[in-house]
């Protein structure tokens, strides 16, 4: 029996909102199998605790500005450079931690999982008297972390490169055989690998991640129309809610020379990548679900983040990438030309995706939670 669980993670406009996403997917299962599971999670702009809470979860909402009297707990300074991430958290690690302790107390979870760049081992810690394991998951091994159970991703990764940052008896679980994907992923895994025995252009998914602060849909809109193509072709963009170029965006896609709908918040993602040919999508945790479906990807790097990411789906032939903002317009236009001259390429990228992960990543995380 799973018991208690309480994630700590945050969206955002800038954190986006793929680390509360993955939260939920295991949530999710681990509700299924009886466990009581919360979030906290503090109410920056873009955040998502609405969405959490129609779910049917608990939210204990933080905040947007911690108060700035000195913390009662003792957290010691960083050791090192700060945080890449710090800026993500709104507050101090010592003042989230403040604010976490009575919520924590009150519930005294059998499992803390925390999903959030801004956290370290020092809030960990500082935590630690108030649940009685702690799961991490992370993308970066970029800092200290005192858990019991770490999970990376990342396609490529390995515990190695974990080791200086965790415990000797830390339990790692790495690489994209962990993806946390919804069961509907392997689901429709099936369907979508037979339909591209097949290859052909004729629908095209675009997704630059819920939020899209930067406007990437808008770039990749005004590319496409210098692109070639297929007349019968239509496009379909996928956004979030809070994305703030939402109304931009829409305007862009009745300009469009094919038929191109603009869907907000979508409920059946697994479907449409699967009725999918190629995906135009950012570099972040869609990317397992791209690959579980066998989905070909022209790839944006839209945050230094992703690019680890994208560099390994590129070496495993998954992906075609575009690094840089300002290479849309030209990367793009010789990409869709080339898969529309060779449709055998959509078939070769589609089966190297296949091989990256089958969507059982969650089932695989649950086992080693109950062990």
């Amino acid at each position: 029996m799973l018991g208690n669980i309480v994630f700590r993670t945050d969206a955002s406009l800038e954190i986006g909102s793929g680390h509360v996403m993955r939260c939920l997917t295991l949530a999710d299962a681990l509700r299924e199998r009886g466990a009581d599971c919360r979030f906290i999670c503090r109410e920056h702009p873009g955040n998502l605790i609405e969405q959490v809470r129609n779910k049917g979860y608990i939210v204990h909402a933080l905040p947007t500005m911690a108060p700035v009297e000195a913390s009662s707990l003792a957290i010691p300074p960083p050791t090192a450079m700060p945080m890449a991430h710090s800026h993500w958290l709104g507050t101090t690690q010592e003042q989230d931690a403040e604010a976490c302790v009575a919520i924590l107390a009150e519930l005294a979870p059998d499992w803390l999982i925390v999903d959030h760049y801004a956290l370290d081992a020092r809030w960990e810690l500082a935590l630690k008297p108030h649940y009685r394991k702690l799961m991490v998951i992370d993308d970066l091994a970029d800092r200290t972390h005192q858990c019991d159970l770490l999970l990376d991703q990342t396609y490529g990764r390995n515990a190695a490169d974990y080791q200086p940052w965790v415990p000797a008896g830390c339990s790692l679980l790495c690489g994209a055989q962990y993806a946390l994907l919804r069961p509907e992923f392997a689901a429709l895994r099936p369907y979508s690998l037979q339909r591209r025995e097949d290859p052909r252009l004729q629908h095209l998914l675009i997704t630059m991640g819920g939020v899209d602060k930067d406007n990437a849909t808008g770039q990749v809109l005004q590319a496409l129309k210098s692109t070639a193509l297929p007349d019968g072709c239509r496009i379909t963009v996928v956004m979030g809610s809070t994305a703030p170029w939402l109304d931009e965006v829409r305007q862009a896609a009745e300009d469009m020379p094919w038929p191109t709908t603009v869907r907000v918040g979508v409920s059946d993602m697994a479907q449409l990548m699967a009725d999918s040919n190629l995906a135009i999508g950012a570099a972040g945790s869609t990317s397992w679900e791209r690959c579980c479906l066998g989905l070909p990807t022209v790839m944006l790097v839209l945050a230094d983040n992703q690019r680890q990411v994208a560099h390994g789906l590129e070496l495993a032939g998954a992906v075609q990438v575009i690094r840089e903002p300002q290479e849309v317009g030209e990367k793009l236009s010789g990409s869709l030309d080339a898969f529309t001259s060779s449709l055998q390429w959509l078939q070769e990228m589609s089966q190297a995706a296949a091989n990256i992960t089958d969507g059982c990543g969650v089932l695989n995380l649950i086992h080693q939670l109950e062990c």
